[in-house]
């Protein structure tokens, strides 16, 4: 089941030898449970320290954000953080790196081979399973990340711009998987993006982000039914909101 995210009034300001920057805010968002949310704007706006902050890695300086009604002041069960690099183990199998968060759970081996399968066969994984990092392209060791995220059972999936290595026609695939494991799992997703059509693509709402210190300079609602495809993208429906999106982006 999935779960609201919510921010009050958030900041963030950090400290240097230099100075104080006031990288994020004030900032109040709410992501209804279940709805998938691209965040975009220009570097250094704030938008991966947004989804730090959710995952409780990183403390507002004031304000308050929340996952359903709890504050988050600290790693929590029901989000889990994609990053950009799938930091698989190298020396575990697919199927073994996926597993890896219910095995730290301590649970047994037939529920992680069973929950394995199940993932593996979503991904689009299952003829890897015995593979080693090492011998996985940029787009496999991603999907195995995402894998071994979704083994957690997240109500919450933060993704920090987790597609952003791979080459256009791997993220365009990957980007087609993610939504399909979305429409089965139906999590709450804030996703961080550089690219439009991407955000637009995957998402039911894209937060536009202003320069640092980022604030929410526009909500534009995707308004593209589901499921989507990636000839979707050559609709006249679909380039007006890509339009629309990057007007409301400040360099």
């Amino acid at each position: 089941m999935s779960i609201s995210l919510h921010t009050d009034e958030l900041t963030v300001t950090f400290s240097s030898e230099r100075g104080s920057v006031h990288a994020l805010g004030p900032v109040s968002i709410d992501i209804p449970a279940g709805q998938f949310v691209c965040l975009i704007g220009p570097s250094g706006c704030g938008k991966s320290t947004l989804a730090r902050v959710f995952a409780g890695l990183q403390v507002p300086t004031t304000g308050t954000a929340y996952i359903g009604d709890e504050v988050v002041d600290g790693p929590s069960p029901r989000a889990g953080l994609m990053f950009q690099q799938a930091n698989l183990m190298p020396w575990r199998t697919v199927q073994d790196n996926i597993t890896l968060p219910l095995e730290l759970a301590g649970a047994g081996r037939q529920i992680r081979q069973e929950r394995a399968a199940q993932l593996l066969a979503m991904l689009n994984l299952g003829e890897f399973a015995e593979s080693y990092p090492g011998a996985l392209s940029g787009g496999m060791a991603q999907r195995a990340a995402l894998g071994r995220l979704l083994a957690q059972g997240p109500q919450v999936l933060l993704l920090d711009e987790p597609f952003g290595a791979l080459d256009a026609m791997t993220r365009e695939k990957i980007s087609t998987d993610l939504l399909r494991v979305w429409e089965r799992e139906k999590q709450t997703v804030l996703m961080v993006t550089h690219d439009i059509n991407e955000a637009v693509f995957l998402a039911d709402r894209v937060l536009v982000m202003s320069p640092r210190p980022g604030l929410i300079a526009a909500d534009i609602t995707v308004t593209l039914p589901r499921p989507r495809t990636v000839d979707d993208q050559y609709d006249s429906a679909f380039t007006q909101l890509a339009r629309q999106v990057r007007g409301a982006i400040r360099d």
